[in-house]
């Protein structure tokens, strides 16, 4: 694919290039030819790309690009636990801002105007505010982490973790070898029905722990033959890999990080980062059918009905098929926009995975479903063999966030992408040309927008990539007609970075 920069900026020329090869995100874009093909998978590299050390970059910061061919719409980002969220118009202006407290991952905007938020500290738990900042619910819910969503009924669907001790980890069929006396965390969903303006009833419950397999000690629980069973989830795969590598207490195993759910068929979309995988479970079985394999719309409980991204979890696959690394984001495309029902992730990259992949790329694929259940020949992997689509930049390297970062598909074909490490969110055609590009101008240093052309201070060093201190955990642009925003005034204001 060749090397193709936009066609021109919007303004600071000369230091909206320095920002490119300073933050590390040159576009790839390919030559227009409907429909668009996937693009070839490049070739992992063995060791991360070469960097310098700065402590910051001079950089411009704010709006960089916006094409005539970007989808409108208002987007809605903040730093990644910043106290304050903004939603902009596509030139960058700020449109509403939303004071918060506690340390706020990220929002959703919901359809009636109110913003969903999870918030960390002091404690953790979930938030719906009004628009004019009246906290409307609150429900404080130590285990949740990194995702959450509303559900069509009012219910708010939470991801989170659960602590299993060293002797349930033994008992369950774990590999001694692989566990010490910190246990492991499993993640597991709860519905939580708002009760009062501080209090919620959990009213559904899923828990990986429920659907598991071992083959390594038949003396144990849930011994089997894993290849038999891809519905359930292999206690010991790359477990010994999170003991060696975990600096947690306990060990995180899976990591999920990303919810979607799809009313039509009833199932919740899963991102399992550390198995290389995304999940899809059935929600119309009860809780009680939830923790075996039988009950509900597809008739298999709580097991899994669909898994891809990487088959040697259930040993139907070797390293070279194993699709996703670290992956982030993974959600159902909404109905009505072009790609519907197709599942878009953002696929980070992984220093550690046999296959080593220093570099990110957008993966949108087609699951085999046929109504009810997701066709798989029996002892094959899930397909499909290839996602539909693909974006990576040329190089591969220079488009590499290892962490957070999301995707969204946009109504007119476009991809909203957010690089978490850079602070940037940047909008690509079908064909993979950048149309709308903005730097994040906040930095949790200083807790401040930044003045046009003060330098980006450094945040950190993972996997050899710079991670600037304008961080940027995910963001959503809604379209000029989204119902959510009628209940705003979307006025614009001044952008948010600072000039003399």
């Amino acid at each position: 694919m060749p090397a193709c920069f936009p066609r021109r900026y919007v303004r600071l020329g000369l230091l909206a290039t320095a920002l490119i090869v300073a933050m590390g995100l040159f576009v790839a874009c390919a030559d227009a030819a409907p429909p668009p093909a996937a693009t070839p998978i490049p070739t992992p590299t063995a060791t991360p790309p070469p960097v310098s050390d700065p402590e910051f970059a001079v950089t411009p910061v704010g709006l960089i690009l916006n094409e005539p061919e970007s989808s409108p719409g208002y987007t809605l980002f903040g730093l990644r636990w910043g106290n304050r969220k903004y939603l902009i118009d596509n030139a960058g202006k700020v449109v509403h801002a939303w004071d918060l407290a506690g340390g706020v991952a990220w929002g959703k905007l919901a359809a009636n105007g109110d913003l969903l938020v999870a918030w960390t500290r002091p404690d953790r738990g979930v938030r719906i505010i009004a628009p004019d900042g009246t906290v409307k619910w609150e429900y404080r819910f130590r285990p949740l982490h990194h995702d959450f969503l509303q559900l069509p009924n009012g219910n708010v669907l939470i991801l989170a973790k659960e602590w299993k001790t060293y002797q349930e980890a033994i008992a369950a069929g774990i590999n001694p070898d692989c566990v010490d006396e910190r246990g492991l965390d499993v993640d597991y969903l709860v519905e939580v029905q708002p009760t009062g303006p501080a209090k919620g009833e959990v009213v559904w419950r899923w828990s990986a722990w429920d659907h598991l397999i071992q083959d390594f000690d038949p003396s144990k629980a849930n011994y089997g033959v894993v290849a038999e069973h891809p519905e359930l989830i292999d206690l010991n795969f790359r477990q010994c890999e999170r003991l060696g590598r975990n600096v947690r207490n306990p060990i995180d195993w899976i990591h999920a990080n990303s919810v979607d759910y799809h009313p039509e068929r009833e199932q919740i979309l899963i991102s399992a980062r550390n198995l290389g995988e995304v999940w899809i479970i059935d929600h119309s079985a009860t809780t009680e059918e939830a923790t075996g394999r039988a009950g509900g719309r597809a008739g298999q409980g709580g097991g899994l009905l669909y898994r891809w991204g990487n088959p040697q979890a259930y040993r139907a696959g070797t390293p070279s098929d194993q699709q996703l690394f670290w992956a982030h984001d993974a959600q159902w495309i909404e109905p009505g926009l072009p790609g519907a029902g197709n599942i878009l992730i953002f696929n980070n990259g992984d220093e550690d995975a046999a296959i080593r992949r220093y570099y990110s790329s957008i993966e949108e694929f087609t699951p085999p479903y046929d109504g009810l259940n997701y066709r798989r020949e029996p002892g094959s992997a899930y397909g499909p063999a290839e996602p539909l689509w693909r974006y990576t930049a040329e190089p591969p390297g220079s488009f590499y966030s290892p962490q957070q970062s999301g995707v969204q598909r946009l109504p007119n074909g476009n991809t909203l992408i957010c690089s978490s490490f850079t602070g940037t969110l940047f909008e690509v055609t079908p064909e993979g040309e950048t149309v709308w590009q903005y730097i994040n101008p906040l930095v949790a240093k200083a807790n401040t927008p930044l003045r046009q052309g003060d330098p980006m201070p450094l945040r950190n060093i993972v996997h050899g990539v710079h991670q600037w201190d304008n961080h940027i955990y995910r963001a959503i642009r809604y379209a000029p007609d989204y119902p959510g925003l009628r209940a705003l005034d979307l006025t614009p204001g001044d952008p948010i970075e600072l000039y003399e």
